[in-house]
């Protein structure tokens, strides 16, 4: 049974390892919901393999009591659970603006459950069966992408706690995007690309640029993750998406973001 939902054979691709310079080398709290009691304890193990405190919950009442408390670093969230699933659970955080990363677990396949995990602000997602070093790199990766994005945000906070363009206003301590005064709901992954853009205005990102720095990975099978986040991006902050004023192409390359200083 535990074979079929964890294999700890990587048949599939994993992610790579997070660069050996920015290894996460201190003791991170983990949250593991998941109703399965022996899933749960064979994820843990491996997650305090790497050097972390886990906490497991079984159910999805105590496990979004648990999420929202503010003290992990990370969440492994399963989507089907008792009480609670896993998609109310993601959502009402980020409804709460609790931003802790969420790494969804499920025995769902199809794109749309996988759609709808990321729309309501999951920052990464593992179909079961899944191997042992993919559930660790991604579990490195998003610790890594949280210590970047508060590395870059604390020095930035102090004297531009806001980005102002055209019609849009980003605040980075809320992280609330407005454009026309009208607040815009983005989910955490969208709005860590389009703070990543407008932090960088006129400057082209390739996309495995765009996955180093707002995924922390460059495994080349998630590439099409970025055409569809910036796809969900223009639907929400473009008035014609098909012709897009902030988020640019740069064809054969990749993206960049509208500068205000050369669009004069």
């Amino acid at each position: 049974m535990l074979s079929a939902l964890l294999d700890p054979d990587p048949a599939s691709p994993a992610l790579p390892e997070a660069g050996s310079s920015l290894e996460i080398a201190l003791e991170r709290k983990v949250l593991v919901v998941e109703d399965q009691k022996d899933i749960a304890e064979l994820i843990s193990m491996h997650v305090r393999d790497l050097g972390h405190q886990v906490t497991c919950v079984h159910d999805g009442n105590k496990g979004y009591e648990e999420a929202s408390s503010g003290i992990y670093d990370v969440v492994l969230l399963d989507v089907m659970l008792p009480g609670r699933d896993g998609l109310d659970i993601v959502r009402n955080l980020r409804m709460n603006r609790i931003h802790v990363p969420v790494l969804m677990l499920t025995a769902r396949s199809t794109e749309i459950d996988r759609v709808l995990g990321l729309e309501l602000g999951a920052d990464d997602y593992l179909t079961k069966p899944f191997s042992i070093p993919e559930l660790q790199a991604r579990v490195k990766a998003l610790l890594r992408r949280a210590e970047l994005m508060n590395a870059a945000q604390a020095p930035v906070a102090s004297n531009t706690e806001r980005i102002s363009v055209k019609d849009m206003t980003i605040d980075l301590a809320s992280r609330e995007v407005k454009l026309h005064g009208e607040p815009v709901p983005l989910t955490s992954k969208e709005f860590d690309l389009l703070l990543h853009f407008a932090q960088a205005p006129g400057r082209v990102f390739t996309r495995m640029q765009l996955l180093d720095a707002v995924w922390s990975t460059q495994f080349e099978g998630y590439e099409h993750n970025v055409n569809t986040h910036i796809n969900r991006l223009r639907n929400k902050i473009e008035p014609d998406p098909a012709n897009p004023t902030y988020v640019l192409t740069v064809r054969g390359v990749g993206y960049r973001f509208i500068d205000e200083r050369s669009a004069g």
